[in-house]
This record gives structure tokens, sequence and C-alpha cells, in this order.
């Protein structure tokens, strides 16, 4: 199997996701799929490389949403719509690595637990934080 080599240089931040974690790590991991995906099209592997675009991006987006939720409630969604692509994604990428003529998908694996246990300790800690009724700061 041959690997996916990702690029060590250093990604552009906007202002906005510098100083969180999670949406930084979230957007990067979106361009880190996007390259995926397009090492998978060069390939001629339009249909997962669709599905694992989809997914794979869904789940910056949803964290960068959620920054602006309009409630607690809307809030905590957002990040379990995360969560939802996130296991989306990890599906489509274990079928990736089971196929020799696909990148090997071991290090956005690995990407996605981290930001998993991430996204998971968000929800859980907010549903504490928001039953207790001390509001989140920024």
């Amino acid at each position: 199997m041959e690997s996916f080599v990702f690029s060590n240089q250093m990604i552009m931040q906007n202002e906005e996701i510098k100083n969180n974690l999670i949406v930084n790590l979230t957007f990067e991991f979106s361009i880190l799929i996007i390259r995926y995906c397009e090492q998978m099209e060069m390939r001629k592997k339009f249909i997962l490389s669709n599905q694992i675009l989809k997914s794979g991006t869904s789940i910056g987006a949803n964290v960068w949403e959620a920054q602006n939720a309009e409630s607690k409630n809307d809030f905590i969604h957002k990040f379990k719509i995360a969560a939802k692509e996130m296991e989306e994604t990890k599906y489509w990428l274990l079928l990736c690595k089971n196929f020799e003529e696909y990148p090997d998908p071991v290090e956005l694996i690995n990407k996605l637990d981290t930001i998993h246990k991430i996204i998971t300790k968000i929800i859980s800690s907010s549903k504490k934080v928001f039953k207790i009724g001390v509001p989140l700061t920024n």
C-alpha cells in the first residue's frame, strides 16, 4: 500500500481560528481531507473520495458553526453532528485502508481519533456545565 504523505508545511490560519484548539484542529483536518481526496481522484476513486470529502469537511464546518450557536442546546447539537460525521469519516477511511490501490489513511485516522477525544469531552463538559446553569465563557 502506497503511503499518503502529508506536508509538514505550516497551514496558514485565519485570525478566527488561532485561539481555538478544536476549530484549529478540525480546520487543519479538513485541509488534509481535501488533499487526501485529491490523491484519490488522481487514482480515479471518485465515489469514496466524494463520501470522504463531504463527511470529513463537515466535521470542521459544524464545529465552526457551533462557535456562533443560537443557544446552549444548539451548541451541543452542532457538536453532536460533528461527532456523527467523524464516525462516518472513520468508516470510509477504514474501508480505504483495506485496499492497496487507495492512499494510506492511517495518519488521517490518527488525527481523527485525537479530534474525537476532544469533541467527546466538549459535548460531555457542555452538558454538565449547562445542567448546573453555569454559562460557557469565551
